[in-house]
């Protein structure tokens, strides 16, 4: 199932795609047995919002396996992530906004997000996949500029938490197996990025058991896996897509 979260005529709610054109409007909780209404909306009357409103947005590094040979990488150990604030989340079809003044590099990076369903800390990888509520496209943008700046302290999160960086859905799917997936990115049609799941050193469940060592994880928390190669800049006018087949589309275009 596809759920997803909309605005409709000054209200908020959310429900399940069906189809290519309407959604099935949901009551209650997203996250704790949601009902199914009877009702269902124009998919193109409804305004999308992000699928889901994270407590936190947790962003991996360092997990692709033809880019670390590529770079000449060590392989980590353990998960290697950050975190991007609430303020940069961005929904498909809104505008990125690009910091001029800032940063003179930005570029798209396409990867797979992971929500949580239910709250979890210190958990197996076996276990996580209970506590996964289903899967989601996201665009973890990044100031790539930014990043070393200051020689004494890599600034992740300061390069990709500017405001519409965190950009991710329009749906979350709870019906897919993620290892089967592949991830691809375009700038203006142009495909820059095509890699599959299993390229990440650590796989969506491995990522959910090990960062629940550190953290509670909570239902809509975002965990974003990391990206491959192809992470190309992107400027002021250009249409961007991150697509995920099994998942959907997020299309955003950079504001002039």
């Amino acid at each position: 199932m596809k759920f997803l979260r909309f605005q409709y005529e000054g209200t908020t709610g959310f429900g399940m795609l069906e189809g290519e054109n309407s959604v099935r409007v949901a009551a209650g909780e997203m996250f704790d047995n949601p009902r199914i209404t009877d009702t269902t909306l124009p998919l193109s009357k409804v305004k999308l919002l992000t699928p889901c409103g994270p407590g936190a947005m947790i962003a991996l590094w360092n997990n692709s396996k033809v880019q670390i040979e590529k770079g000449q990488r060590k392989t980590p150990e353990e998960v290697l992530y950050f975190l991007k604030p609430q303020s940069c989340f961005l929904a498909s079809g809104e505008r990125i906004v690009y910091p001029k003044g800032e940063t003179r590099r930005v570029v798209l990076e396409g990867e797979i997000g992971v929500v949580i369903g239910r709250s979890c800390r210190s958990i197996t990888v076996e276990q996580a996949k209970d506590h996964v509520f289903g899967f989601t496209v996201v665009n973890d943008v990044t100031a790539q500029d930014i990043v070393q700046r200051d020689s004494t302290f890599p600034q992740y999160s300061r390069a990709k938490g500017y405001d519409t960086f965190g950009i991710f859905g329009p749906v979350i799917e709870t019906e897919i197996d993620p290892l089967t997936l592949r991830i691809e990115s375009f700038i203006n049609g142009k495909r820059c990025q095509d890699y599959p799941v299993t390229d990440l050193v650590f796989n969506p469940y491995e990522t959910v058991a090990d960062i629940s060592r550190t953290m509670t994880l909570r239902p809509g928390d975002v965990i974003t896996c990391g990206t491959s190669l192809g992470a190309d800049p992107i400027v002021p006018g250009d249409s961007v897509e991150i697509r995920i087949v099994g998942i959907g589309s997020l299309v955003n275009r950079v504001a002039e």
